[in-house]
């Protein structure tokens, strides 16, 4: 018996199989490496002594996806896969509707045809919009400002309705925030592809000489030091909340919300203050102007995971710190 993860060769898909595999479950990873690399299979296989099953595949292909479900007995799902970066989103919707929309259908029809009923979605704190923080699990939601963000909002959307239809069904939906970190080991990290769309891995890249300065969008917003103020969450801390949503998902029916975040907020200048403090290096960066779209302050309310999942972000801004530029310092040019 194994559990699915769709997308599981990214960054949080990978770091989420390193737990899995730790907490004695099987894991098969499906993935089309158009944001990854199967080089994380070798990687993951170092730090956990076991070797995840992987199948290079498609998710919005049907007899793909059947063919997982026939040739392994799954009996839940984490769906990471999709694409995500919110400026292409702008740029190309129609790609992001059909990628997100039908891998996610996909999967949910072939789960039904092979009677597996437990689902954990990778969902994101972009279905919120713009609200004042603290972001609770039943604030609105449905303001988002991009396709990738109404991705999400519907794909969740979907998911209420599929477990409104069939009580058997156990879905939990986890809004994250602000992904950063990597494992301890620095053998798997965020590695994205061309210029990075987040803070974190431009200020490894910046510190590791790929690029020549950071740019900090804005230091006129309403925070304590003028730039935006977000919540970081330890992608290992993040992965650790996959393992405690399946464990719910196993003892519970219905469909849940919670948001993973640690519930405060961090300065654009606090977190790269904090880099070159701790890592001893330098990252040259200049004020920018506002990138239209984003927000002031956004950071979670994270009390209902901890109530309900037992799960609690345990790492500091300085671990996430740390850990980023130990991967990034070790793989300078990423996989």
């Amino acid at each position: 018996m194994s559990i699915l993860l769709s997308g599981g060769a990214g960054y949080i898909g990978s770091h989420t199989a390193v737990a899995l595999l730790q907490a004695g479950q099987d894991v098969v990873i499906a993935d089309n490496f158009c944001n990854s690399s199967p080089k994380v299979l070798d990687r993951i296989e170092a730090i956990t002594g076991k070797r995840p099953a992987l199948i290079d595949a498609d998710l919005c292909d049907r007899e793909a996806a059947d063919a997982i479900f026939r040739s392994h007995t799954i009996t839940g799902v984490v769906h990471f896969a999709g694409l995500k970066a919110v400026g292409e989103s702008v740029q190309k919707p129609l790609l992001y509707y059909r990628n997100n929309l039908d891998s996610a259908l996909t999967l949910l029809e072939v789960m039904q045809a092979h009677g597996c009923r437990q689902f954990v979605f990778s969902s994101s704190a972009t279905v919120y919009g713009d609200q004042p923080a603290p972001l609770h699990e039943d604030s609105p939601t449905g303001g988002c400002s991009n396709p990738y963000g109404w991705t999400k909002f519907m794909i969740e959307q979907i998911l209420l309705s599929a477990c409104a239809a069939d009580p058997a069904l156990s879905v939990v939906l986890l809004r994250y925030f602000n992904p950063v970190g990597a494992h301890e080991s620095g053998l798997i990290g965020e590695n994205p592809n061309g210029i990075p769309n987040n803070l974190m891995p431009y200020i490894t890249q910046v510190a590791v000489g790929r690029r020549e300065k950071l740019t900090i969008f804005g230091n006129d917003y309403p925070t304590p030091d003028g730039t935006g103020v977000r919540d970081y969450i330890h992608v290992v801390d993040l992965a650790n909340g996959h393992l405690a949503a399946l464990n719910y998902c196993a003892a519970h029916t219905g469909c849940e919300i919670f948001n993973l975040g640690t519930g405060h907020g961090v300065s654009v200048l606090e977190m790269v203050e904090t880099f070159e403090s701790v890592n001893h290096v330098a990252v040259p960066h200049v004020i920018g102007p506002r990138r239209a779209g984003d927000l002031a302050t956004v950071y979670a309310s994270a009390e209902k995971a901890e109530r309900m999942l037992g799960w609690k972000a345990e790492k500091t801004l300085a671990d996430m710190c740390r850990d980023s530029w130990n991967w990034q310092s070790k793989n300078p040019n990423g996989y």
